[in-house]
């Protein structure tokens, strides 16, 4: 199964139905100001408005280029009218094209569908280094100073978006939304089951410390 993540940063957009064509799934998901809130799963394509509520689409995509989780992303800038100079800035900027918006969800899909058909949509990062830590995305490992981490998918995936995020406090609710599983009460309280697992991993490979409870908030992975 081949799969393909269409961020943007319209909260309405990333609502869209999900679409299906032979072993593919193109699947919608918001992009907030500090970057993706789930895990990116195979190819990524980000639609970003050129205004947002709380900073330009310029810097979006700034940001973007810096961040290594979609710094390889196709990146198409919507803009509000088909101006020469936004045009011109959009692509500066590191946009990898531009369209008029607003875009409806088949327009997005046409244009995702078409660089997809020509093996042109980004892959995701396949290896996340973070100092003795080594998670490799396609083999579902995750090794520390060269040492298997003991872990299952679940555990897998928190430590994975954790590790996509480091040093910030990620609530339950945004571990539950990062691994696709919103909408169920009962994995709020399973979220607590998944760290006790995590942080037994890591300790056994000598990195207990670095998964770190702040009470009352969540979970940090201290890593410089």
């Amino acid at each position: 199964m081949d799969r393909i993540s269409i961020f943007t940063t319209d909260k309405l957009s990333a609502q869209y139905p999900s679409f299906c064509q032979g072993d593919a799934v193109f699947s919608f998901a918001y992009l907030a100001p500090d970057g993706p809130r789930a895990l990116v799963d195979g190819r990524a394509w980000v639609f970003v408005d050129w205004v947002m509520d709380t900073l330009s689409g310029l810097e979006m995509v700034r940001r973007l280029r810096a961040d290594g989780r979609m710094r390889d992303a196709h990146v198409t800038m919507v803009l509000e009218e088909d101006d020469p100079e936004d045009r011109r800035r959009a692509l500066k900027a590191g946009a990898d094209d531009y369209a008029v918006g607003p875009l409806d969800r088949q327009a997005m899909l046409d244009r995702v569908l078409a660089l997809f058909a020509h093996g042109r949509a980004s892959q995701v990062p396949q290896v996340i280094e973070l100092g003795a830590l080594q998670i490799n995305v396609a083999g579902q490992q995750a090794r520390w100073e060269g040492d298997l981490i003991a872990l299952r998918p679940n555990e897998f995936r928190v430590l994975r978006f954790m590790a996509e995020n480091p040093n910030r406090v990620l609530t339950r609710q945004e571990l539950i939304e990062a691994l696709g599983k919103d909408g169920d009460p009962d994995y709020l309280r399973t979220v607590d089951v998944w760290i006790k697992r995590l942080r037994q991993g890591l300790r056994h490979v000598g990195a207990g410390q670095i998964l770190r409870t702040v009470h009352g908030k969540g979970y940090v992975l201290d890593l410089i």
